[in-house]
């Protein structure tokens, strides 16, 4: 049995002094609900899910009851969940009244339909019989941004999910990345997984996910991250990623303010959770450049 891991985000943005313990406290009980998941022997499938879960149940992130509003004030929800060893994806585009977006996504898994929107979306969420998404919580998110994780379990299997409330003030069915394969999330057991959050059009315009994918051909996960993040200066954008490769290795990186995010694995599985890469690095003395296993 191979070792379980798992990286989540909670937005590349800027956060206040104020918001950052809300999202440290958020992060690290979003990924001890997947930890909880891979150490009983769960899959990967069932880890992403009940990480986003915990994360739209937050109305600290930008996503489920968190949501930001559109220009109209209404709430405008995505959803993408995919399995890297089918190749089988779920997203949703646009809901208005699902708790859990990527729970939504998840029954739409295995249908040979991978993406609906609108009102199509809706009925889909209502036949589900999801639970009702209910505006009591005044977001705290703010801008533009996405929740995500990505995870290896015991079996070798990778997964991602990313859920959003889309941009703040956007245009009535603005639709960014999130539920986007190739720009804002990808899996594939034979290349590796990664979520996306920042800047939709930035991110797809430029097909991150599949960038960093290519990449990995050539470079170790780190230097890939740093490269793909590195191609959003074309479009003056802003974003991060996390990513886990076909061995378990996890690498993150991102061009925003901040970028929350937590990592817990088999051999570590107390989670580590950092709001920028720079904190990283000072924990760990300064930047490590870890000679990966390079693909050919």
């Amino acid at each position: 049995m191979a070792d379980w891991a798992l990286i989540a985000h909670g937005g590349a943005r800027g956060l206040s002094p104020e918001q950052e313990e809300p999202c440290r406290a958020g992060m690290a009980e979003a990924v001890a609900a997947g930890t909880r998941v891979l150490s009983n022997g769960g899959t990967c499938l069932d880890a992403v899910e009940a990480v986003v879960r915990q994360l739209e149940d937050d109305p600290t992130f930008n996503a489920g009851s968190g949501s930001v509003r559109n220009a109209v004030g209404s709430v405008q929800m995505d959803a993408s969940i995919m399995e890297g060893r089918t190749l089988e994806i779920g997203a949703v585009i646009g809901l208005k009244e699902a708790k859990n977006p990527v729970s939504v996504a998840r029954a739409l898994l295995h249908d040979k339909e991978i993406l609906l929107a609108g009102e199509g979306a809706e009925a889909f969420a209502r036949q589900c019989h999801r639970r009702p998404f209910v505006s009591r919580y005044q977001s705290s998110a703010g801008g533009c941004d996405t929740v995500g994780c990505v995870a290896r379990d015991s079996r070798g299997n990778l997964a991602v999910a990313t859920s959003t409330g889309g941009l703040e003030r956007s245009r009535v069915g603005r639709v960014g990345d999130v539920p986007l394969p190739g720009c804002g999330f990808y899996a594939d057991n034979a290349r590796g997984a990664i979520s996306l959050s920042g800047e939709g059009e930035a991110i797809a315009r430029l097909m991150l996910a599949g960038e960093f994918l290519h990449g990995l051909r050539d470079l170790d996960p780190d230097a890939t991250a740093r490269a793909t993040i590195g191609k959003l200066e074309r479009v003056k954008g802003e974003a991060g990623l996390i990513a886990i490769t076909p061995q378990g290795e996890v690498c993150w990186d991102h061009n925003s303010p901040h970028f929350s995010i937590a990592i817990a694995s088999a051999r570590v599985p107390a989670a580590k959770v950092y709001l920028r890469k720079s904190e990283e690095h000072e924990r760990s003395g300064g930047p490590r450049y870890v000679n990966h296993h390079r693909w050919t």
